[in-house]
């Protein structure tokens, strides 16, 4: 099942793709689904509604208000080598806030304070239930699904400190969407999956996702141990190499490029880039 948000007569709706288009669920969101224990698979599939077409700037972040954005650092080796760290022992942990995502279709915005904005192209992970200490071998049982994510850095922001939040939270730098895949379509933890992403065509970074250093159990898992999960948050799961930060010279995102980050059996997401009005 392939959930998606999006603006439609003027409402903010939820919606599953069919053979013959969107199937418009209704406003309930779809955190508020997860929250309310919903089986999305059986609730797409029974759910009566229109059939429409979204059009190409109707797209609204997948989820505007999910409980807690918690993103990876450092989780693919070739990644780490690029940034010039030493591999983790354990996972690198920085939050997103909910102000700074943005939809499918919709430009990533280079703020005018800075010209370092860069892209990182990852898989977010949508748990429909959570708790404390979640065993590595049950972890898989909370996901809901797979999405795209584009994890937008003001590099300049985001290395003036140790702490990486300020750089990671500007404004409509976190593209997030357009599709919710349930894991059922997917293999188990989002596994061996292509994920590429392009700058104007140009690929840019091409990984599998099976060679995260922490996978998507020990994730869950490592993170359950301080936090207590709950539905409906995301959990993204880090860049691969071929960041422009890494590039020499950089190589930041300029107003009219277009990044495109696709996961194998997920989808597309689009943003193209302008500057802060």
């Amino acid at each position: 099942m392939r959930y998606v948000h999006f603006n439609h007569r003027g409402r903010a709706v939820l919606g599953v793709r069919t053979a013959d288009g969107v199937k418009v669920l209704g406003e309930e969101t779809l955190e508020s689904l997860l929250e309310r224990g919903v089986n999305l698979v059986t609730y797409g599939a029974n759910a009566l509604g229109p059939i429409v077409d979204i059009g190409e700037n109707d797209y609204l972040p997948l989820m505007c208000n999910p409980g807690k954005i918690l993103c990876l650092g450092l989780n693919y080796a070739d990644h780490v080598k690029e940034s010039d760290y030493a591999q983790p022992d354990y996972p690198t942990l920085f939050a997103r806030l909910n102000s700074s995502l943005t939809a499918h279709n919709k430009p990533l915005i280079r703020p005018k304070i800075s010209n370092a904005l860069d892209y990182e192209g990852e898989m977010a992970v949508v748990l429909k239930s959570g708790g404390r200490h979640i065993p590595k071998d049950k972890a898989l049982d909370h996901v809901a699904g797979y999405a795209l994510f584009n994890d937008g850095s003001v590099r300049e922001y985001q290395f003036k400190s140790p702490q990486w939040t300020v750089g990671k939270n500007f404004d409509d730098t976190g593209a997030f969407g357009p599709d919710l895949v349930t894991a059922d379509e997917l293999p188990a933890g989002g596994k061996g999956l292509l994920l590429e992403t392009r700058v104007n065509g140009k690929i840019v970074q091409c990984v599998n996702t099976k060679d995260m250093i922490f996978d998507v159990a020990t994730l869950i898992s490592t993170l359950s141990e301080a936090l207590t999960l709950e539905a409906g948050d995301i959990i993204v799961s880090g860049t691969p190499a071929g960041v422009g930060f890494g590039m020499t010279p950089k190589v930041y995102l300029k107003p009219g490029d277009v990044v495109e980050v696709s996961i194998e059996g997920i989808g597309k997401l689009v943003n193209p880039v302008m500057d802060e009005a």
